[in-house]
């Protein structure tokens, strides 16, 4: 039986496992669609399915009884520690501005303490801000491994003409700093201004033609705080300024290289409104400087046995 499509303006989700064949190939169809895949094959349902009764967990957000996003993920193991590897999570595009992500990671955070486990990892786009916002602002999530074209060339919308860079992402399910961020604490608007400017910049932009930032150039990190900026919507460089694309990619990547390689710590992310334009931004730390004010120290143990 296929599954029903369910009416747009639906507002009420409710999350369970999936365990049915036409829901793991519905799982199929939210890739296609999330992501633009082109040549790009989706996670077929046999591995979905092998997943599932082995220790993962394929969970499902559903408007009704219309799938309108999922999350899969995966043990994983570092050689010292056992954890869950969050590998996809994914939310049709008619569902994207109704918070449906953000409970998906919820529940795969109930899931996962249910198990015994403490922590889930996955990999994003660094250049993605909304990916950012929710995984490290809104979540408390810190990313702590830079990886270069980690999955080669990709063939969707959303990889489509770039090299596909990726954060490593930590998140210790119940530790002080996520429980105060899942509660709605950290920084106010006006702190998180104060900090982007009392702090130095490692990737400086400038506003290309289109009146769409690019970047200009790339400084080694010295200062006790400085601030990491990346597109406020990546769409919007695809469209009108495609050529800083590559530009972005590479003065990110050095950026981020270069500050972990100095022992900087990624400990927030930050939109900050100024002069009538919206900016995206990485805070990070020295290791010798303390926390600012509303961000929680969460130190990371050395990660074991992955790619660098």
């Amino acid at each position: 039986m296929a599954v029903s499509p369910a009416p747009k303006e639906s507002r009420e989700f409710h999350f369970r496992r999936l365990g049915k064949p036409e829901e793991f190939r519905a799982v199929e169809e939210v890739q296609r669609e999330a992501w633009g895949l082109g040549t790009e094959p989706p996670v077929p349902g046999a591995v979905q399915r092998a997943v599932q009764d082995n220790g993962g967990l394929v969970l499902g957000a559903f408007a009704d009884i219309y799938l309108a996003g999922f999350s899969l993920s995966f043990l994983g193991w570092d050689g010292s520690a056992l954890y869950h590897h969050s590998h996809l999570t994914g939310v049709r595009p008619e569902y994207q501005n109704h918070h449906v992500g953000l409970r998906l990671k919820l529940f795969q955070r109930e899931e996962v303490l249910r198990q015994g486990l403490s922590q889930i990892r996955w990999a994003f786009d660094p250049l993605q801000s909304r990916n950012a916002y929710l995984s490290v602002r809104r979540l408390g999530g810190i990313p702590d491994r830079y990886f270069v074209h980690y999955y080669g060339q990709l063939d969707s919308d959303v990889d489509r003409g770039t090299e596909s860079d990726r954060v490593r992402l930590v998140w210790d399910l119940a530790s002080p700093r996520t429980e105060s961020r899942l509660a709605g604490g950290g920084p106010s608007a006006a702190e998180d201004e104060a900090r982007w400017r009392d702090s130095v910049a490692v990737v400086e932009t400038t506003l290309g033609e289109s009146g769409i930032r690019v970047p200009a150039a790339v400084d080694e990190p010295t200062a006790p705080q400085v601030h990491l900026e990346i597109p406020f919507d990546l769409q919007l460089v695809r469209e009108h300024e495609p050529n800083s694309l590559r530009t972005w990619r590479h003065a990110t990547r050095d950026a981020f290289r270069a500050a972990f390689d100095a022992g900087y710590v990624v400990d927030d992310f930050a939109v900050v409104a100024a002069e009538h334009e919206r900016r995206s931004f990485y805070f990070l730390r020295a290791p010798s400087a303390g926390a600012p004010r509303g961000v929680e120290p969460s130190p990371i143990p050395a990660p074991k046995n992955l790619p660098g």
